[in-house]
């Protein structure tokens, strides 16, 4: 096909007249649609697909007209104003919060055949897409979703599917798959949208997981109680020395159900949003020296001493994050030390920044067990991070993987007078997680162990301030 040429520098192109009519009545479809929204009468899930349906139906209208017009492709894209880098219907669509994809195949048994064309911006943040156009298995992989686009290709009907997206920050996303007419060329189109169900996905869950572990792990202290109470009020009633045991026992008892209460609303929290990042910055020197001045007494009272060594001065290790989460994280971390320190020893704190990601997660002593607890998905430039070595017993290779899991105790090691929750480091594996770092442990049977987290920095240098002295 001979490329257009213009009869006149003025003149407009001959294929204007077939392809305007096509470009004026899909943009008044498209406005009528909108506007009927703005005016409350229709649905806005509705609107979402008419919209894309009437952008996506004129664009492919206009390519089939020109084509049918007689102008070539290339002549068609050489037309377009040289600032315009899509069709004017792709900003549309790439203003859809939701992931969209535009796929097209030519034969039900090329398995290799099916491609996206057409992709939004969300579309590719969300798959990581880098071009234009390529394999749909390289950016979707799932079965059922593959399923639900051929059903939409090849037997014009909608059809949706389940898609998980693995990684540390695990999502859940509704497929929707609809038919979208034919191509030019024969080949049948499909539109695939991606809505994120994570929130509601997630909102379950942690109402199922809050209900089964308060009710497991409430109903020894709850047990515990109701006998001490039937014991009081039997032939320990007179019994002053026994009466002053038992209540002491009971108060312990509720103190821990409390602190479980309160562990689980809080990792209940943190799981509800540990698919987003959070916002605003944090002071890591300052958040770990108020941990230090917090848990002192405690520390004091066991005789173990707590030793900060070489932090960075004031303002110098700033995080992406949370404020108030990375201070949990430090706290649970040093209470956990303290825990299962001796007496007279003591738990060191150390703190670098300006570390890769590979820097930070390694090892300390090359003698210890190692396992990476968690690893970011996207490594970001630079990193902070935070060591706390006690000087217990140590653990054993085989119980490292376990150590994150909620209730998990090490079988035959104590933590001290004051024990545990269980669920001090599945919080601390949350927070990190949500705040895109890394986690990991490392120990040394006999010599104890060592707990690294990881957080991005917000940026690489700030002008340091008063030197940190820890309190």
């Amino acid at each position: 096909m001979a490329p257009w040429q213009p009869s006149s520098p003025h003149s407009p192109p001959d294929w204007l007249g077939h392809i305007g009519p096509v470009l004026v009545a899909g943009g008044a479809g498209v406005v009528a649609i909108l506007g009927f929204g703005l005016l409350g009468q229709a649905d806005p899930q509705a609107i979402s697909w008419m919209v894309l349906v009437a952008a996506g139906v004129t664009g492919l209208a206009a390519w089939h007209v020109a084509e049918r017009a007689g102008v070539a492709l290339p002549a068609l894209e050489a037309a377009r104003p040289a600032h315009e880098d899509a069709p004017p219907y792709a900003s549309l669509i790439n203003a859809l919060p939701d992931p969209v994809l535009v796929i097209a195949a030519h034969e039900l048994d090329d398995l290799t055949g099916r491609r996206f064309v057409l992709v939004n911006e969300a579309a590719r943040q969300t798959l990581r897409i880098q071009y234009d156009a390529g394999l749909l298995v390289t950016v979707i992989r799932d079965p059922d979703v593959l399923e639900a686009v051929d059903e939409a290709l090849f037997g014009g009907k909608e059809a949706e599917a389940i898609y998980e997206l693995g990684g540390a920050q695990e999502r859940v996303m509704r497929a929707f798959a609809k038919p979208l007419g034919v191509a030019p060329d024969g080949a049948p189109l499909a539109l695939l949208v991606l809505r994120d169900e994570t929130d509601i996905r997630r909102a379950e869950r942690t109402r199922a997981d809050f209900l089964a572990n308060a009710s497991h792990e409430l109903r020894t202290p709850l047990a515990s109680l109701s006998g001490f109470i039937e014991t009081l009020r039997g032939h320990a009633k007179d019994d002053v020395n026994a009466r002053e045991k038992f209540l002491s026992i009971m108060a312990t008892q509720a103190e821990r159900m409390s602190r479980l209460i309160d562990d689980l609303l809080s990792l209940s929290r943190i799981e509800l949003n540990e698919h987003i990042a959070p916002e605003g910055e944090a002071d890591l020197v300052m958040a770990v020296m108020d941990v230090l001045d917090a848990l002192g007494p405690l520390a004091r009272d066991r005789c173990v001493r707590l030793e900060a060594e070489d932090l960075p001065p004031r303002g110098q290790v700033i995080v992406a994050g949370d404020r108030d989460q990375i201070i949990q994280v430090v706290q649970n971390l040093v209470d956990n030390a303290l825990k299962y320190t001796p007496k007279g020893a003591a738990v060191k704190i150390s703190l670098r920044s300006g570390l890769s990601a590979t820097a930070a997660a390694a090892p300390g002593d090359p003698r210890a067990a190692r396992l990476s607890l968690l690893t970011p998905d996207r490594a970001a430039d630079l990193y902070a991070a935070l060591r706390v070595t006690d000087s217990g017993v140590g653990l054993a290779r085989e119980h490292l993987p376990r150590l994150t899991e909620r209730f998990y105790r090490v079988e035959g090691q104590k933590s001290g007078e004051r024990s545990g929750t269980g669920l001090g480091l599945a919080i601390v594996k949350h927070i990190v997680n949500r705040h895109r770092g890394g986690l990991a442990v490392e120990s040394v049977l006999g010599e104890g162990a060592t707990f690294t987290a990881y957080f991005p920095l917000a940026r690489a240098e700030v002008s340091a301030a008063e030197p940190a002295t820890p309190g």
